[in-house]
């Protein structure tokens, strides 16, 4: 790689600004993304870091010991420092959540929506800043804008990584405007966003990576002391944080934990397969690279290199990509391309692009996939939530884990949840998937069910019937709404969750008060299938999961109309699939 004071290409031509389509194709794209990515509040994790943030304002105080979930601090440690893990788990977003609940406070789920939008579109604003700097192009500025979108898209979830993926690129725009504009004063904005980001979310050791990449390549300059001082001092100010400097080390226990190996976002992404477009935008820009690698700036070489492997890692981090690829394809691969226009038209016509993304806002906004400014309360045990606040059943309860957050924002912390999406107890977890799943002899699932209810004091069990992602039914909503399973009573059946009581003396009230027939488990499979599907057409595994159970179960009618439904929503073929449907006809 060349010297860091050598430039990625002949300077751009300069111009006084941006035309008149230029702008408008400048706000076009704005809208566009902010739209887009202003996307409804659907996330099952968004509730507890919002009920943490609503107790972090309340009391004055961290929420730890764990304020929401009574099997928090049971049993013993799983791996070595997983108490480390958990104390950080509680503790560490705490700044962001309380941000979140203010916004929340102020404007309700519309302006929630919004900010999720403003920051994704913040960090697509950036990409499009750092290219327009280095081509002096607004048409391919916005182009590396919208490259990036779909894999942003991908994580428009309410969570405080958003400040993460919003926060590597002002860090990266700080930098780059340090080195080319020659003056300092850039710099020192670098310590308070780190202690800020220090107490918002884990990711804020992406700001050391950045930092690294820039003092490196600072090495052979004469302005490195106060680039070097103002990363020493970010750093420094990044420790003030309830973990403190531990972040490496939580990071090794999470590779320990089994718990967080199960969740997709820690999974690595396929080398090539779906997203394309994630694996597009990085080969391309190490293609782009390698081509231009005498003209390759030694910081950005090192971003590539470091967010490239974080990404290839872990599926959570791709947004780092989204960011990066796209402004050194245009950096380094738009003066490939421009020579070779014609010279009648030696850039991408403003005017064409302007066309093309109000063509895409005209699109999405006649489906209303545009400024979904709502919470998605269908996905959610709203309903059944406010009967356990009114009945107020005795004894502890279980829950799914999807289903714990929102139970956390809806009862906590009164009534406190078995299992949330925090990840806060190893043990807990598999003794949860062993309620859930069951044994693996069937014959012992019974008494194993019977033995973690007597041992946490399980009163009633509040769940749904998929993992909707896969179509997997869980087999404990099977087995509880076996009408021959005396041991629990359905008491509380809608299309969104299930509640079955402990048949105990001390549930015998609410069970003579509510009781329902078991056939109510399969209306609500049927219903929550149908109603997932309505609101998430491109997730239909759970009609044949229940078409398959229906076609064993030797109810033809039922499995026809399920397997209908997963074919005409599922458009990549399923053989056995259709030749089950066509056995029916």
């Amino acid at each position: 790689m060349a010297p860091a004071v050598e430039e990625p290409g002949p300077p751009p031509a300069r111009r006084s600004g941006p035309t008149g389509l230029e702008w408008a194709l400048i706000a076009l794209t704005a809208v566009f993304l902010l739209g887009l990515f202003s996307t409804e509040v659907a996330d099952t994790d968004f509730w507890w870091h919002l009920k943490t943030g609503e107790y972090v304002l309340e009391t004055g105080s961290l929420p730890a010991p764990d304020p929401f979930a009574y099997t928090t601090d049971l049993g013993e440690e799983s791996y070595p420092g997983e108490e480390r893990v958990r104390y950080f788990n509680l503790t560490h977003e705490w700044l962001s959540q309380a941000l979140w609940y203010l916004v929340y406070a102020v404007g309700g789920f519309p302006l929630l929506s919004l900010w999720k939008g403003l920051l994704l579109t913040l960090t697509s604003a950036l990409t499009a800043f750092l290219a327009w700097r280095s081509t002096r192009n607004v048409t391919v500025a916005c182009t590396a804008a919208l490259l990036g979108a779909p894999v942003l898209l991908m994580f428009a979830s309410d969570r405080p990584a958003l400040l993460t993926f919003a926060l590597v690129p002002v860090f990266v725009t700080i930098l780059e405007l340090w080195r080319d504009d020659g003056s300092d004063r850039w710099l020192w904005l670098l310590p308070p966003l780190a202690w800020f980001w220090a107490n918002s979310h884990g990711g804020f050791f992406m700001g050391w990576v950045v930092l690294g990449c820039y003092a490196v390549e600072a090495l052979g300059s004469p302005r490195r002391k106060p680039l070097w001082i103002a990363a020493a001092a970010s750093v420094a100010v990044s420790g003030l944080n309830p973990s403190g400097f531990g972040i490496i080390g939580i990071l090794a226990g999470y590779r320990e934990s089994f718990l967080t190996q199960t969740l997709i976002e820690w999974s690595r992404p396929p080398l090539w397969g779906p997203p394309y477009i994630f694996q597009i935008l990085l080969y391309g820009a190490v293609a782009v690279a390698l081509v231009r690698l005498r003209q390759l700036r030694i910081a950005h070489g090192l971003l590539l290199f470091a967010f490239g492997a974080a990404s290839l890692l872990a599926f959570r981090n791709l947004p780092l990509i989204a960011f990066l690829a796209p402004w050194l394809l245009a950096a380094y691969g738009w003066p490939l391309v421009a020579p070779k226009l014609p010279r009648a038209n030696p850039a991408m016509a403003p005017g064409g692009a302007a066309a093309l993304v109000l063509a895409l806002l005209g699109w999405l906004g006649a489906q209303g996939s545009l400024f979904q400014l709502r919470a998605a309360e269908w996905k959610f045990p709203v309903e059944a939530a406010r009967f356990i606040e009114q009945q107020n059943p005795p004894g502890r309860m279980f829950n799914t884990y999807e289903y714990g957050g929102y139970l956390i924002w809806a009862l906590g912390p009164e009534r406190k949840t078995f299992i949330d999406g925090r990840a806060l107890n190893e043990s807990v977890y598999r003794d949860y998937r062993s309620m859930l799943y069951g044994a693996e002899n069937p014959s012992q699932n019974k008494a194993l069910r019977r033995r973690l209810a007597e041992q946490y004091d399980i009163g009633f069990v509040v769940m749904n019937g998929f993992e909707y992602v896969s179509g997997v039914v869980y087999p404990l909503i099977l087995e509880l709404g076996d009408p021959g399973e005396d041991a629990w009573k359905l008491v509380y059946s809608d299309a969104k969750a299930v509640i079955f009581a402990r048949d105990t003396p001390a549930n015998a009230e609410l069970i003579v008060a509510h009781s329902q027939p078991k056939s109510g488990v399969t209306e609500h499979l049927d219903a929550s299938c149908r109603l997932y599907i309505e609101n998430s057409p491109d997730l239909p595994s759970c009609a044949r999961t229940l078409g398959f159970l229906y076609l064993r179960a030797g109810d033809r009618d039922r499995a026809r109309a399920a397997l209908e439904l997963y074919l005409s929503h599922w458009p990549y073929g399923d053989p056995e699939a259709q030749q089950a449907l066509q056995s029916l006809r």
